[in-house]
């Protein structure tokens, strides 16, 4: 059973409301809580809620227009508990207060904490001021329970009362709360055959809030939507009902993660929306710019949404048990949708930000997916069925967990502001490094740090400077919506972004399955590409979002899987569709800029294609040149014998990682992946020392003979000066940006996980392209053809169908009968879905053949002693492919760079 912040206690005797002549008989007992006769100022706003809070009030078609001016401006004391936003503070946990008479607190001096409590009026703490502490804390015995409430009744006066709220004992995956006994059953008018109920939101919440004059204030919106997303057009939003425009709608996509990430990414979101009210200059921004802004939570699959995460949502008013329906007019409910503008907002340490906190009204749209179908369904929702209605300008993804830096949504929009022909953009994904960067001291995590940062530095500002971006990440992006919407006959970029959802079978192909795994590089391959279009993607260096990347291998494996597989085939995917780029409007020299990245990325695709064989002739070249220079680190012999050991192990080493990630899943083969990740380390460690020995070497030569100069050393020209200058190039690009820090924290971790980012991740990703899942799991369900048994309740006994004798033997001779004929043959065919996993596993072998053979044949065209004469001896051929190799990174790397530096100059001018 979940449980709640405000889950009342178990049932307490009555409440007695006595006259004024009872007050010494109320003193003398103690077995239940009174409540004074509430006066006539008090008894009037009672009537006025009674009469606007009806459990369930129909929308009508005046509802949504500001109402008039309360008639009750100041709101009386009224004796009953605080709400969870806590006044005196406001950084608190979420804590119940009674609110006191104004007189009573002079009247209080017997306590001995009286001058404590002069200076807090509002707090008169409870056993329930922590609700958010572990289990052992709190103490529910009926006695214990008793004598508290006898312990505050004897400081009640008669104008005060405090009524006991229970808190939930488990501050970590609640049990589901019980269905409330006290239900209302009442007849609603459907809306145009639809499920929609406007549901007040609890007094206590209201209580706490500044803003209660209109109904999206005291009222809570739910739709029980029963069409699939494609066929939305009958339901409606507040937005469309109170006519807004909507500059900005965020999408915040969620499937099983807790209240602390949803919190993180929530209370972030709201701290930009507050930032954008606070620009009063702005055309477009002002004071009430909260209502150009609307944030959708969706969330794939109710039986997968954490406990807390309803019990987070309730809190700020946006969600309420017991309304959702499963079927609506024999039609079965695919999504529910929740409608709140809410005034509150939670920080990732559960406690409450209201307005005292620059925090503004949000308005949130809550969906929650009846069925778990992936995240690109998700999307489906957003940009199918609610974006039409909202009709917003900009549309903004989050991934929940990630948390936007500060002013990070407005840089981000303001991008779209400032260049007409924008059609997405990204911000930087920055890696959570922990207080202090604690996080770092993980190896893996301080080296997904350094690859983030070089790709937010070098790779994403060249991309923005040619006007294609590959991917901009669904964890922190924003597209233009006019610019995704498709054409008259269907056909856009919104249309092959979805396709991914409905490719089912062997028809559909294993290539296009594995290609929308990275649906989002189609979206920005299909938004450049735009038939009769000119759109380009930018990146926004100075808007951040910053997540969680993983910390265990498991994790990283199945990460990387989706992101390589999916990576690889978008790109020939992209570079085989290049004619599409003719057939845009684009000027003639962005065609060219186009085509020229283009050519880039099919040299980084052939590069990585032969990762596996370059970096294992790295590693054979020079551990082999140890063996035969003339002044070796040891003796000849010795690094002969290790030269042959290590390239032994190197082979033992992905023989045993081919099997694994055939065969095994990384949550099972934990500490074998780990021990292969720390061997490659080792040899990478061998391989530094062979190249600072042989820099060694070729300037000890040069400065003992005048007439040769370093550069005239080969090796030390082809090792260091290339090394050096990647070096150089990564530092410099570093400073440029002004973030060179993961430089010192990060740069020596990748390095040496450098040989298990080429050898494992590859080949984890092409001997796994059968898989094509993105953890999602089948609903299970029970058959009942075989018939139900029922026990009743409290009985040892149960009704069971049995056979008459008569029946058994029919069914006796009908199989002696059957066994006298003979069997028909039948031929054996496989089911669907048998058929389509032969097919996947079939192609995977067949490329993970193929990418062998072209590896192969790269290591044995360069190993080899002799190639009848036509490629020259070993040392000719090794030294050539050294410099090639060596010498193409670091022109890719220049590449790069320039890149770097012309979208630095490029911002500096045009923003």
């Amino acid at each position: 059973m979940r449980s709640s912040i405000f889950t009342p206690p178990p049932p307490a005797p009555p409440l007695h409301m006595p006259h004024p002549g009872d007050h010494q008989q109320q003193e003398q007992s103690d077995a239940g809580l009174h409540m004074p006769q509430p006066d006539e100022h008090q008894q009037q706003y009672q009537q006025q809620q009674q009469q606007q809070d009806s459990p369930l009030l129909m929308p009508q078609p005046g509802d949504y227009h500001d109402p008039p001016p309360p008639t009750i401006q100041v709101e009386p004391p009224l004796h009953i508990m605080r709400p969870p936003a806590p006044c005196n503070n406001i950084d608190g946990p979420a804590t119940y207060y009674p609110l006191y008479d104004t007189n009573y607190r002079d009247r209080y001096t017997n306590n001995e904490d009286h001058q404590t409590r002069n200076q807090h009026p509002a707090a008169f703490p409870t056993p329930y001021d922590q609700p958010f502490q572990p289990r052992q804390q709190y103490h529910y015995h009926q006695q214990q329970q008793s004598q508290q409430q006898h312990a505050y009744q004897n400081h009640l006066e008669p104008d005060m009362v405090m009524m006991p709220i229970r808190i939930s004992p488990t501050p970590h995956l609640a049990p589901r709360r019980q269905r409330r006994r006290y239900n209302t059953t009442k007849r609603i008018k459907l809306t145009e055959g639809n499920l929609v109920l406007d549901c007040p939101v609890p007094d206590q919440y209201l209580a706490s809030v500044p803003m209660r004059d209109r109904k999206e204030f005291t009222h809570m919106r739910y739709t029980a939507v029963t069409n699939d997303p494609s066929d939305f057009a009958k339901y409606t939003l507040r937005q469309a009902l109170m006519g807004r425009q909507t500059e900005l709608f965020i999408c915040i996509t969620m499937y099983n993660e807790d209240e602390v990430l949803l919190s993180r990414t929530l209370y972030g979101v709201m701290k930009n929306i507050s930032h954008l009210c606070q620009r009063n200059k702005s055309k477009t921004w002002g004071a009430e710019s909260w209502e150009k802004v609307v944030v959708c939570i969706i969330s794939d699959g109710r039986e997968k949404v954490h406990p807390r995460v309803f019990d987070m949502l309730s809190a700020l008013g946006v969600y309420q048990e017991g309304v959702a329906k499963n079927i609506v007019d024999y039609k079965p409910v695919q999504a529910h949708l929740y409608e709140y503008t809410t005034q509150l907002s939670m920080d990732p340490d559960m406690k409450f930000k209201t307005a005292e906190k620059k925090i503004v009204p949000t308005q949130i749209i809550l969906c929650i997916k009846e069925k778990n179908q992936r995240k690109i369904n998700s999307h489906r929702w957003f940009f199918q069925a609610l974006c039409p209605i909202v009709q917003p300008n900009v549309c903004m993804l989050f991934d929940v967990g990630t948390r936007p830096g500060p002013h990070s949504i407005y840089k981000l929009w303001k991008t779209f502001d400032l260049h007409a022909n924008c059609a997405g953009a990204a911000g930087e994904v920055r890696a959570m490094t922990g207080r202090a960067g604690v996080y770092l001291l993980n190896p893996l995590v301080a080296s997904q740090n350094f690859e983030y940062k070089i790709s937010n530095i070098l790779d994403k500002p060249l991309e923005s400077v040619l006007g294609y971006i590959q991917v901009l990440p669904g964890a922190f992006s924003a597209y233009r919506y006019s610019a995704l919407l498709n054409d008259v006959n269907g056909l856009g970029p919104l249309q092959k972004y979805f396709m991914g959802e409905v490719l089912h079978g062997e028809d559909a192909g294993i290539f296009e399955a594995n290609m929308y795994l990275a649906e989002d590089r189609i979206l920005c391959y299909e938004l450049v590409a735009k038939k009769h279009a000119k759109w380009i993607l930018h990146y926004v260096s100075g808007a951040y979002g910053e997540t969680d990347v993983p910390n265990s291998v498991p994790e990283f494996l199945s990460q990387r899987r989706r992101w390589l597989n999916g990576s690889f085939f978008a790109g020939v995917y992209a570079l085989f569709h290049w004619g599409k780029i003719f057939k845009t409007d684009h000027s003639t020299g962005r065609k060219l800029l186009l085509l020229i990245e283009l050519i880039y990325l099919s040299v980084q695709w052939l590069f990585s294609w032969f990762a596996l064989g370059n970096f294992f002739l790295s590693f054979y070249i020079l551990t082999r040149s140890l063996s035969t220079m003339e002044s070796p680190p040891f003796s000849q012999k010795a690094a002969s014998i290790i030269h042959i050991i290590l390239v032994y192990i190197y082979a033992i080493l992905l023989v045993t990682l081919f099997l694994l990630s055939l065969g095994n899943r990384p949550q099972g083969s934990k500490g074998a992946y780990t021990a292969i990740i720390i061997f490659f380390a080792m040899l990478m460690g061998y391989v530094i020392f062979a190249s600072i020995w042989i820099a060694y070497q070729g300037i000890r030569a040069a400065a003992t003979n005048a007439d040769t100069s370093l550069l005239d050393s080969g090796p030390f020209r082809d090792i260091m000066l290339s090394l050096a200058a990647t070096f150089a190039i990564y530092l410099v690009s570093s400073l440029l940006f002004l973030d060179p820090w993961h430089m010192v924290t990060s740069f020596v971790q990748y390095i040496f996980m450098t040989p298990s980012y080429i050898n494992i991740l590859n080949s984890f990703a092409f001997c796994n392209t059968h898989d094509v899942s993105w953890g999602t799991k089948d609903i299970d369900t029970v058959a009942i053809d075989l018939g139900v048994v029922e026990v009743k309740q409290g009985q040892a006994t149960a009704e069971v169908a049995i056979l008459e004798k008569k029946d058994v033997g029919e069914l006796y001779v009908e199989a002696c009968h059957n066994l006298q004929q003979k069997a028909k043959e039948e031929r054996q065919r496989r089911d669907p879905k048998t058929k389509q996993e032969d097919y996947y596993r079939s192609f995977r072998t067949k490329l993970v053949v193929c990418w062998l053979i072209t590896n192969l044949v790269l290591v044995a065209l360069i190993c080899s002693a002799d190639n009848a004469g036509y490629l020259g001896s070993f040392d000719t051929k090794t030294n050539y492919y050294m410099t090639v190799i060596l010498w193409m990174v670091v022109l890719l790397a220049a590449v790069r760079f320039l890149g770097s530096c012309t979208y630095l100059v490029l911002k500096l001018f045009t923003g």
